[in-house]
């Protein structure tokens, strides 16, 4: 029992990691979303192809592609971060494609009317976007970004075969260390992945109730 208790505080110190990893690719890809999605529908055409050209091809490339690239693609055209770094990078670009097309879609369903009459009243394309579309359309997609978030949640854990010291790696290790409790080490960090996931979920669906009230 001693011996599971520290296995099961070293998984929760790991999990900081992942939750680090986890929050700031959330944040890092709602910015980067949110202007791609912008860009998507800008009236600027170069930049509507350039925008879709990324999402298009990092969305249907699979993540750990994207690790590859990143952690072992970069270095050779002189960039080097930490590995942790490297994976707060892959996690952003690929998470931020989806946030990209579901804001995108949010966009879609404003009323084209509400557009219209910002631009009757002298507001360019940035304002519109700015002051009208984009503060009811972030609104309106919040259980498929809550969704979003938590596959991000999920995704983190290939960023344990990049050297980063996350859940799956510390596990990885404590298996290796502690054979005859290998069920009890794999069910415990299962059970912590699925508690915080339940977690997000409800934090999520507490957003969601505020984002409809906003509205």
């Amino acid at each position: 029992m001693n011996e599971l208790m520290g296995v099961i505080s070293t998984l929760l110190r790991a999990f900081v990691t992942t939750l680090e990893l986890t929050f700031l690719s959330a944040i890092l890809s709602l910015v980067v979303g949110i202007l791609a999605a912008a860009m998507r529908v800008s009236p600027v055409p170069p930049l509507r192809w350039a925008v879709s050209v990324y999402v298009r091809l990092v969305r249907n490339t699979p993540l750990t592609i994207v690790f590859f690239i990143t952690v072992f693609g970069l270095p050779q055209v002189g960039v080097n971060f930490s590995f942790f770094s490297f994976a707060l990078l892959a996690l952003t670009l690929y998470t931020a494609t989806f946030v990209a097309e579901t804001v995108r879609a949010g966009i879609q369903a404003i009323p084209i009317g509400q557009i219209e009459a910002a631009r009757s009243i002298g507001l360019t394309f940035t304002q519109v976007l700015a002051y009208v579309v984009l503060p009811q359309a972030v609104r309106s997609v919040v259980p498929p970004l809550a969704s979003t978030f938590i596959a991000l949640f999920k995704n983190s854990s290939i960023a344990s075969a990049f050297g980063v010291a996350e859940a799956i790696s510390v596990m990885t290790n404590m298996v290796n260390v502690h054979s005859t409790i290998v069920l009890s080490i794999m069910g415990a960090t299962a059970a912590i992945y699925v508690a915080l996931a339940l977690l997000f979920g409800r934090a999520f669906t507490w957003l969601e109730r505020k984002a409809l009230i906003a509205r």
